[in-house]
């Protein structure tokens, strides 16, 4: 299958302080990765060096070219989407889309129109009257339409109600599932976007913590509800992450056997939410 990014003990530094350090994965067509961190973790930094925006240590190939060197070529089928209006203001939705076709060699004008025909969007509308979450749906429309083979989003519904999450997702899987793509999703809202992801990579302090398929994690770490009767016997067992709530206690065990768990309590899937925290917190032990 083909490879579409490829890093290798991936650096980048700003003076004294080290913003990624030894960062390597592989990102092929059908993979969703889940870019995960808090604010400072290392996450823009490594997606502007994707983007070919900054320089960089190590090996990093998009497309099997230089991101910095044949960035030119590399745009034609990578697109970002961030959480920062970047569409010029002034510009009608008219004139962007029109921009776009002069400009974009991929992009497909008719194709534009209708996605955006099933929006609430004016065509003769300035971009910068459109509110937060018909900017992020005009910026999609406008990516959809180019083709892309791998679309960056840096945290895509932010400031958006529930359900402009909740079209923004279902357009974005729709287009994604249409043909060999991947993405890149960096976010905050875990819940939002677990369903979606197929692998992880967490960051603390520029470095890879967690790094995994999906498929991996559920058989890799497992969860344990228990009456609080239980909870000398579950802590001996070496959770590593324990989480106190009202009536019950949350265990977060990793390598450990199903069978061995059932007799302390109820035995369920991880969430990825729990997960990320159980990773930063043995980071910062």
């Amino acid at each position: 299958m083909e490879l579409l990014i490829k890093a290798k003990q991936l650096g980048k530094s700003y003076r004294r302080h080290q913003a990624l350090t030894d960062v390597s994965f592989e990102l092929r067509p059908g993979q969703v990765l889940g870019l995960l961190g808090h604010n400072g973790a290392g996450k823009s930094t490594l997606i502007k060096s994707i983007l070919g925006s900054q320089n960089y240590d190590g090996q990093l190939s998009v497309f099997g070219l230089h991101p910095i060197k044949e960035r030119v070529k590399i745009v034609r089928d990578l697109a970002y989407i961030s959480d920062v209006a970047v569409l010029p203001g002034w510009m009608k939705v008219s004139q962007i889309i029109k921009y776009m076709a002069g400009t974009h060699l991929s992009f497909d004008q008719e194709k534009a129109n209708l996605l955006l025909e099933e929006t609430d969007i004016n065509f003769s509308s300035r971009i910068k009257n459109l509110s937060k979450g018909m900017k992020v749906q005009l910026h999609l429309a406008l990516v959809m339409a180019t083709n892309v083979k791998v679309l960056i989003l840096d945290e895509p519904t932010l400031g958006l109600d529930l359900i402009h999450r909740e079209k923004f997702y279902r357009s974005l899987m729709t287009w994604f599932a249409s043909g060999d793509r991947a993405l890149i999703i960096a976010s905050h809202e875990l819940a939002e976007i677990e369903d979606l992801l197929t692998d992880i990579l967490v960051l603390k302090k520029g470095r890879p913590v967690l790094q995994a398929s999906v498929e991996e994690l559920e058989t890799r770490f497992i969860s344990l509800t228990t009456t609080p009767e239980a909870l000398e016997n579950a802590l001996a067992l070496s959770p590593v992450y324990h989480k106190p709530r009202s009536n019950d206690h949350l265990f977060l065990f990793e390598d450990m056997s199903r069978e061995s768990l059932k007799q302390f309590g109820k035995v369920t899937k991880t969430n990825l939410a729990d997960i990320f925290i159980a990773k930063q917190l043995e980071v910062d032990a």
